[in-house]
């Protein structure tokens, strides 16, 4: 359990590393990885391939439960930061729970209740924190989906119909200022 924990933590944060990419693209991209190392894993465990029926509803499950999740998440890493990203998705099963309660009532054991008060104080904690100092931002070039912000002051060299938010290739000028903000993808800076 813990080296499951100990590998997801390093893939939170080397996710993050790339996180101001297309999100969908990562998502494709490790769930590609992770799907062809398990399917290989199974087939040379002496596992049968299943019917064609069944893997199209494994593709489906996977797509709604992993695949559009993982999207959210890189989405969430490059604008919470890893720590908050980890405590806020740390509470899905809560709502797997409750989902439960409605089709099977039966009262969870009492080591549920301890892990759901550990997860509520981590995300309150995350919640009330107001972390606001000066600060400066180096130059920075990558694409990601944005609103012309404090941060995205910027000349467009393609005609743009002032649309917002919109994704395009642009580049971020030094600035220092103060405000209230997360460790995201424009406040990853040291103290």
């Amino acid at each position: 359990l813990a080296g499951a924990c100990a590998c997801w933590a390093v893939d939170n944060n080397l996710t993050r590393k790339v996180s101001t990419h297309d999100a969908m693209f990562i998502a494709c991209i490790k769930g590609l990885v992770a799907g062809s190392v398990n399917v290989t894993l199974a087939l040379t465990l002496g596992a049968a391939w299943p019917k064609a029926t069944t893997v199209a509803l494994a593709m489906l499950t996977g797509f709604a439960g992993y695949g559009v999740s993982l999207v959210l998440f890189v989405v969430a890493l490059r604008n919470l930061g890893t720590a908050r990203t980890g405590a806020y998705f740390s509470v899905a099963p809560l709502f797997g729970v409750t989902l439960s309660w409605l089709l099977w009532p039966e009262m969870p054991p009492p080591l549920f209740w301890v892990a759901a008060a550990l997860m509520t104080l981590g995300v309150w904690l995350h919640i009330r924190e107001r972390h606001e100092h000066p600060h400066t931002h180096q130059p920075l070039d990558h694409t990601h989906r944005h609103r012309h912000d404090a941060h995205h002051q910027h000349e467009h060299d393609f005609a743009w119909d002032g649309d917002e938010p919109h994704t395009h290739p642009h580049s971020h000028a030094p600035i220092t200022h103060a405000h209230a903000h997360f460790p995201d993808i424009h406040h990853r800076h040291t103290h």
